[in-house]
């Protein structure tokens, strides 16, 4: 399927042979990365959405501009606890190969140096709420790991834990693993480093949310190696990667209203879809809706609309 995006307020849809001039490219669900000629990575984020593990046939109009200025925010604001992958959002700073593509590439794509993944999903909780609920209610654990009784849907951790996963191929779902299991896929001081550095990430940006009317409830961070240096990658507390829910709503007891794709889970939830390609098609009342929770996000944590 080819990548939607949304440039100046027009649909375009982007062919695979558009952007060939800027190398070999890896698609995921979705954004699409390009290995430029010096080695350097071009993070594109297009404005294709997911749900269940399912791209939605339809885009979100600049969804790829918010979720990339929102994940440069926060690769600056945790860079004094770890260096990450990114160089530059400007356009002006890419390789000339980009510079054909800039009406395209403007706002929505981050040049950024090239890291070795690491194979797991570096998850932090820090409420119950969707699956570690489900979980509770039936172990009182969350990814196996015990949790005090009578804890309420979407009540607030004792402290914030970190539930690590696999990372599973497109099309496949994550599943979780202990801290053992993380050990013996990337040995004991990498796997205590990744955990202490989650924690601390998340910590500090659920604080930083917190005072401007966003409570983080959970997050995913990925990591990589630059040479034997760790670093941060990928994509840091968006509404794609984390769970955002609106501080002046919040009660324990119940599902929260949310600033991530919540909405359309629950939106598709409601059709009695069976998560299964084809995904339905998405009503105009629904896109914008969507596009309001992700724009929202981003003025509240930033300041600034898209830019």
């Amino acid at each position: 399927m080819a990548p939607y995006l949304f440039v100046r307020k027009k649909l375009v849809i982007v062919k695979e042979t558009r952007l060939t001039a800027l190398g070999p490219l890896r698609r995921g669900k979705v954004r699409d990365v390009y290995t430029l000629r010096d080695g350097r990575l071009l993070l594109v984020a297009t404005d294709r959405i997911s749900a269940f593990d399912v791209v939605m046939a339809d885009p979100i109009p600049d969804k790829g501009k918010i979720l990339n200025q929102i994940s440069a925010y926060w690769f600056e604001r945790s860079r004094d606890l770890t260096p990450n992958h990114l160089i530059s959002i400007d356009i002006r700073d890419f390789p000339n190969e980009c510079q054909a593509y800039a009406d395209i590439l403007q706002g929505r794509s981050m040049l950024a140096h090239h890291a070795r993944p690491l194979p797991i999903e570096c998850i932090v909780r820090g409420y119950l709420a969707g699956s570690g609920w489900q979980e509770y209610q039936e172990h009182n654990s969350v990814c196996g790991q015990k949790l005090p009784s009578g804890l309420k849907e979407s009540e607030r951790l004792p402290e914030p834990i970190f539930t690590p996963s696999t990372k599973a191929e497109l099309g496949r779902h994550d599943e979780n693993i202990t801290f053992t299991a993380v050990i013996n896929l990337i040995g004991e001081t990498l796997a205590q480093r990744v955990r202490d550095l989650s924690l601390a990430i998340y910590r500090r940006a659920h604080t930083e949310a917190e005072a401007k009317g966003i409570l983080i409830a959970d997050t995913k961070f990925e990591f990589g190696l630059i040479g034997d240096r760790l670093v941060l990658i990928d994509e840091v507390l968006t509404p794609d990667s984390s769970r955002f829910w609106p501080l002046t709503d919040y009660t324990p007891g119940r599902s929260q209203k949310s600033f991530d794709k919540q909405y359309l889970r629950d939106y598709l939830l409601g059709l009695g879809w069976n998560k299964q390609p084809p995904p339905p098609p998405l009503p105009p009342e629904v896109i914008a809706n969507t596009r309001q929770r992700y724009l929202e996000a981003l003025r509240l944590l930033t300041g600034r609309g898209i830019s």
